[in-house]
């Protein structure tokens, strides 16, 4: 009877660490996929930056970034995105600790400085193209919208990632696989930091130099 207690005891703590580290290899390949989706993004990103770059003096003899770019609308948005930043950093630590509520807090606030960006971004936007600016209006206008929009984008669907997730948090709480998804959904709103950093060194400083 012992030997068979233990050859039931051995077998389930075989069958329990097989289990582990499959999921520790699933965790693993749905990680290195992520960062693989990241560095495809990011090429992406380095195309748009060195068409503006290419493109933003091409007024046509309208005005250019320095004439309509409003630098503290600008720091407001940099601001806010860095507070979302910190906010989600954050909201990770809670997750990991298992802590159901500080992590709807923490990333609520993220959603809520998030749509706020948005905002101002869609802001931005509208007075642009109410002054007569739009997307074809010349090659300055057409690299400056579709960086900034391709970016405003992903904050869109970062946004729609982030609600959905909270939900499944709020009716399931926390489990190992949304504790997964919120560290994936942390790495990208991180990575849409980094970006906007670049967004606003490249097109919004550079713009007075």
């Amino acid at each position: 009877m012992g030997v068979e207690r233990y050859k039931d005891k051995t077998m389930a703590e075989s069958v329990a660490t097989s289990e582990m580290n499959h999921e520790a290899a699933a965790n693993d390949r749905v990680m290195f996929g992520f960062w693989v989706y990241l560095m495809t993004d990011l090429l992406m990103f380095a195309v748009l930056f060195a068409v503006y770059a290419v493109l933003h003096g091409n007024t046509e003899g309208g005005p250019g970034g320095s004439d309509l770019f409003s630098q503290p609308l600008a720091l407001a948005e940099t601001l806010i995105l860095l507070t979302s930043s910190f906010t989600c950093g954050i909201g990770m630590i809670a997750a990991r600790r298992g802590n159901k509520n500080q992590v709807l807090v923490w990333f609520g606030i993220t959603f809520l400085l998030g749509l706020a960006f948005l905002s101002l971004e869609l802001q931005e936007f509208a007075e642009f193209i109410r002054e007569g600016h739009a997307l074809s209006s010349n090659a300055f206008f057409s690299s400056f919208f579709v960086l900034v929009g391709t970016h405003g984008l992903h904050i869109i669907s970062g946004l729609f990632w982030m609600f959905v997730t909270l939900v499944f948090v709020l009716v399931r709480g926390l489990n190992r696989h949304l504790v997964r998804k919120l560290a994936l959904l942390s790495l990208f709103w991180h990575f849409l930091d980094i970006v906007w950093i670049f967004i606003f060194t490249i097109v919004y400083l550079m713009a007075y130099v």
